[in-house]
């Protein structure tokens, strides 16, 4: 048992010297943490989405819209691979992220992989009227269940949770740094 303990220590300790990469449904707050984050600890703050948008010189909604959200997943695994080769970065992935095969098991090996959750109400509310998410074109709320649904398991692999339900950005923030700095 003790050698498990040390184990964990030192698994702990190793995956600190790396990256914080934030994880979850949209609108849980990954950007607006991530930036706090980044600032706090003096790390490369890492929007995947943005990154995506610079590489591809088109919204994410252009990317969907001509060439489909497989298309999209491909060049988001790309960017998330290219992003991990180095430590020291606060990332923020996109809501899916998680859904590509081997995306998972690669956070985990290169950096401290926090999911950010909401309830359902809250994430409604806090997308409605954003026209800048493909996946919720139509029935926003109708949308955002079936996406909560789907992916109801998908960010359990996760090192950390935090529910980002009535709590302002800086506390999501104190939680993440507390559990990180152990």
């Amino acid at each position: 048992m003790a050698g498990d303990t040390e184990e964990l220590k030192t698994m702990s300790q190793e995956v600190k010297n790396k990256n914080i990469i934030l994880v979850g449904m949209m609108a849980t707050g990954k950007s607006t943490v991530g930036a706090i984050l980044a600032e706090e600890l003096g790390y490369e703050l890492v929007d995947l989405d943005h990154v995506i948008i610079e590489t591809e010189g088109r919204s994410i909604a252009e990317i969907f819209a001509e060439d489909g959200e497989e298309y999209f997943r491909s060049v988001e695994t790309a960017v998330l691979k290219q992003m991990l080769e180095s430590e020291n970065k606060l990332i923020s992935t996109g809501g899916g992220a998680v859904l590509a095969p081997g995306n998972t098991a690669l956070m985990l090996s290169k950096g401290h992989v926090v999911a950010l959750t909401a309830t359902e109400e809250e994430i409604i509310a806090r997308v409605s009227g954003d026209q800048n998410r493909p996946l919720l074109a139509g029935n926003a709320e109708e949308r955002v269940r079936r996406i909560m649904e789907d992916r109801q398991d998908a960010y359990l692999f996760a090192h950390y949770t935090v529910d980002t339900t009535g709590l302002t950005a800086a506390e999501v923030s104190q939680h993440i740094l507390m559990h990180y700095r152990g």
